[in-house]
């Protein structure tokens, strides 16, 4: 018996780090975490404020559940200094992807995807006076992750190639109120999402066992389009990363995030991530 479970954990490393080059940094692929596991991760965030020029952080601890292969969620919390002088909790989101497309050879597969994404906020839309204001806060970026209540949904498709895998996301964002103020007339309330990321695993050259440290090489393109006319504009952003994935359970990522193009006014243009994320498998077994 000691044998098989040894076995089977040795088959189900390989499998995760087969695929290791699309756990992208700052996207979600169309492929799903394994049946039964449990992910724990930590996100944090660094960046400039254009208003104040105080150094802005967001955390996000996260929780995700494999509930099945074609089913996954996660629970993400948020804290930020962005709209008051110390960093206070923000809110949270719920976010469920489901997989109902898969198309598998030899190497390489084909994966699509669904998702939701809801999230409930209670921060103010213009930020707390305190912070010092170097220039007027000229901002019309919303987001899920700690800006706004809202929910959201799109499609995910994900083609793995050998060592390289390719993916692209299309999604549509409607903002709500949050808890506590309403959205200013000025912000656009309808947004349309999309992303292309690209990941490729440069280490191991051979996979010999599952203990094998990974490193993978992303470069991201993530983009934005406000719909409504009173705040229409649009960005899309570059954001090249690395990743370390130890003993098949756990990573790391590093990402830096800037604007290639765009005309809307944001609260920041670049950005730093990092991110350490630990994975358990057939948590209904332990």
């Amino acid at each position: 018996m000691k044998k098989i479970l040894i076995a089977a954990a040795l088959l189900l490393g390989i499998s995760q780090v087969s695929q290791a080059q699309e756990l992208y940094v700052n996207a979600e692929p169309a492929s799903n975490m394994p049946a039964n596991s449990l992910g724990i991760r930590l996100s944090n965030k660094f960046f400039q404020m254009e208003h104040s020029g105080v150094t802005g952080m967001r955390f996000e601890p996260e929780v995700m559940w494999g509930i099945n292969k074609k089913l996954m969620v996660h629970v993400i919390g948020y804290a930020s200094n962005m709209m008051q002088p110390s960093i206070r909790a923000e809110g949270g989101s719920v976010y469920a992807k489901y997989r109902f497309l898969s198309l598998d050879q030899q190497h390489a597969h084909f994966r699509m995807a669904a998702y939701v994404k809801g999230s409930v906020i209670d921060n103010p839309y213009y930020p707390d006076m305190s912070h010092g204001m170097k220039e007027l806060y000229n901002n019309r970026e919303l987001d899920l992750e700690g800006a706004t209540s809202g929910a959201s949904g799109g499609i995910v498709a994900t083609q793995l190639l050998h060592k390289l895998a390719l993916s692209t996301t299309l999604g549509y964002t409607r903002y709500m109120n949050n808890l506590k103020d309403n959205i200013p007339a000025e912000f656009s309330k309808n947004e349309v999402n999309y992303s292309f990321s690209a990941g490729y695993l440069l280490l191991p050259v051979k996979y010999r066992h599952y203990g094998q440290t990974n490193l993978n090489l992303y470069m991201e393109f993530l983009g934005k389009t406000n719909t409504d006319a009173i705040a229409r504009g649009a960005y899309l952003d570059i954001a090249p990363a690395i990743q370390l994935i130890f003993n098949s359970t756990t990573r790391l990522d590093l990402s830096y995030r800037t604007q290639l193009a765009g005309n809307m006014p944001r609260n920041m243009y670049n950005s730093f991530l990092v991110r350490i994320e630990h994975n358990i498998f057939n948590i209904n077994k332990k």
